[in-house]
């Protein structure tokens, strides 16, 4: 079984994307909230993005299940390049109708990645990820014989 978990609030004025701003103290609220809903589900590990809010809230619930967390940058959001921790409204200004859901496939973000750039390396990144665990998951059944 494999649990998903979105990072908790971040700023709300600034672009998320490659951002390095970390969690919000609603953020971190709703983190603190959660964490104990994953308690008892037989969690052995933890992985994250790098990114700072990512990182946080890992560390969070990390905590509380006594687990060390495997950080993969290759997990990390879209890379919006140039608008990254930027003021939405400095954004706005600087490179007007510039969205996720208004990229074309190809579109990149200034300096950043397209949405089809984004998607494959996703997508590459689970299916590097699901044969990963199923390695782990054979060593630790060798392990138990």
């Amino acid at each position: 079984m494999i649990y998903l978990m979105r990072h908790g609030a971040d700023p709300v004025d600034r672009y998320g994307g490659w951002s390095e701003y970390g969690l919000t103290e609603v953020g971190r609220s709703q983190v603190n909230s959660a964490k104990h809903k994953l308690l008892g589900k037989g969690i052995t590990g933890i992985y994250s993005s790098d990114l700072n809010r990512a990182k946080e809230t890992a560390e969070i619930v990390a905590d509380v299940l006594s687990l060390k967390i495997t950080y993969l940058p290759q997990f990390r959001e879209v890379n919006n390049g140039l608008l990254a921790g930027m003021k939405k409204v400095e954004a706005v200004e600087k490179y007007p109708g510039k969205y996720f859901r208004t990229l074309d496939w190809a579109e990149t973000w200034p300096e950043g990645e397209s949405p089809e750039q984004f998607f494959r390396r996703i997508k590459s990144a689970w299916y590097s990820f699901k044969k990963r665990l199923e390695a782990e998951m054979c060593y630790w059944s060798l392990m138990a014989e």
